[in-house]
């Protein structure tokens, strides 16, 4: 059955609209009629595929519909039904409409992970690659659970990042506001005093005078030039030769270059781990996995390890030459091969790593605040030393 979407008028005169399955358009036009309504439009759901933001999910969304489908799965409702009920639960249009259009082409006969593929913004490789080994190995309800706890994962992790950076960056826009009020407001009215007496201004007051100047007659220059300038390096994101030399820059930073490097080996582990315990192969494994990570130049040494591991060599092998591979997660990988229980033992090595992972976040944004402090009340500082010096000069020339 297809899926399509109407509007229609009821007996009273009221508008209507919403989703309705029917084998083609004259029996979609049947069936409302049946419900005492009259078809204004109708079109089918699937021409809204096309339209990226109502093929796309965030973490949260992705989370719940795997969790909500891996429960009606695991109680015995075959997939159609299964995409029915959710689609029905769903308080989103653009979800249901997908839903629903998910559930036409199971009907028509294709496999579940081969409908999920017709998404790929709402459901990336790393989904369609675990629902077809779990529609294979008969678990698809566990596949789907593994799912939705990755994806519950990854949204506590973008929520936990996000509040932490919350306070650095309010503190930062209110030490802008600061200056430029103190640069704008207070110093000019300073400055004119000074000029009416003839007198000598201290250095560090002509100092913030000239960025004060600066800053008037170039602020909008200035403020153009950084976004051309972010423009351009926006242009320039999709050249490899520059994402490449911009990712090995910022893993050479000291300190944030460890913990960004320690993030996205976390986050490649874990993916290898949960697409392991599905049942895909190793080496598809690691192919899925290494499109999880951002980072150009780390992207391509797991890359590297994934053709290590092709050509026979076993996995802690291949990451080992991996810097930013931890000692102790090559230690578990390494016991897992040993002992067959390589899944295990990987998923182990995430959970590990990612505490660890959280706990240097954590050192790092600790020491970042009290840093901003500091700089903030350095700065501040200055301008109201540039401030009050003169009006001490000020008051002698009174006297």
């Amino acid at each position: 059955m297809a899926v399509f979407e109407y509007r229609a008028l009821s007996d009273a005169g009221a508008k209507r609209k919403g989703l309705l399955e029917a084998d083609n358009e004259r029996h979609a036009r049947h069936k409302l009629r049946e419900q005492g309504l009259v078809p204004l439009e109708l079109n089918s759901a699937k021409a809204s595929r096309k339209a990226f933001f109502q093929t796309h999910l965030n973490t949260r969304e992705r989370a719940l519909l795997m969790r909500q489908l891996a429960t009606l799965i695991e109680a015995g409702l075959p997939i159609e039904e299964t995409l029915s009920g959710v689609a029905s639960q769903s308080g989103k249009g653009r979800v249901r409409r997908m839903l629903l259009a998910i559930r036409g082409r199971v009907l028509e006969g294709f496999s579940f992970a081969q409908a999920l593929s017709a998404y790929p913004k709402a459901f990336p490789t790393l989904f369609q690659a675990s629902v077809q080994a779990g529609e294979e190995s008969g678990q698809l309800a566990s596949v789907l659970s593994a799912l939705a706890d990755h994806s519950e994962r990854e949204q506590a992790n973008q929520q936990t990042l996000q509040s932490a950076l919350l306070y650095p960056a309010l503190l930062t826009l209110v030490a802008i506001a600061i200056v430029s009020f103190l640069l704008g407001s207070v110093m000019p009215d300073i400055v004119a005093v000074f000029v009416r007496q003839k007198a000598e201004l201290p250095a560090l007051t002509e100092a913030l005078i000239g960025v004060s100047r600066v800053l008037s007659s170039w602020g909008v220059w200035l403020v153009f030039a950084l976004l051309l300038s972010g423009i351009a390096l926006r242009l320039a994101q999709p050249m490899q030769a520059f994402r490449q030399r911009q990712d090995l820059f910022l893993l050479a930073l000291p300190g944030l270059g460890r913990l960004l490097g320690g993030l996205a080996i976390t986050r490649y582990v874990a993916t290898l781990a949960m697409l392991t315990q599905s049942g895909v192969p190793l080496v598809f494994a690691m192919d899925i996995a290494s499109k999880v990570i951002t980072n150009l130049a780390l992207k391509q040494r797991l890359q590297t390890a994934q053709q290590q591991v092709r050509e026979g060599r076993s996995l802690s092998q291949a990451l080992a030459e991996n810097r930013y591979m931890p000692p102790l997660m090559l230690q578990l990988i390494s016991s897992g091969e040993r002992s067959g229980e390589l899944a295990q033992m990987l998923d182990k090595a995430a959970r590990q790593q990612s505490e660890q992972s959280q706990h240097r976040m954590n050192n790092f944004l600790t020491l970042f605040e009290p840093l901003m402090l500091l700089v903030m009340g350095a700065v501040v500082l200055l301008i109201v030393m540039a401030i009050l010096l003169p009006i001490m000069n000020m008051n002698q020339l009174l006297r």
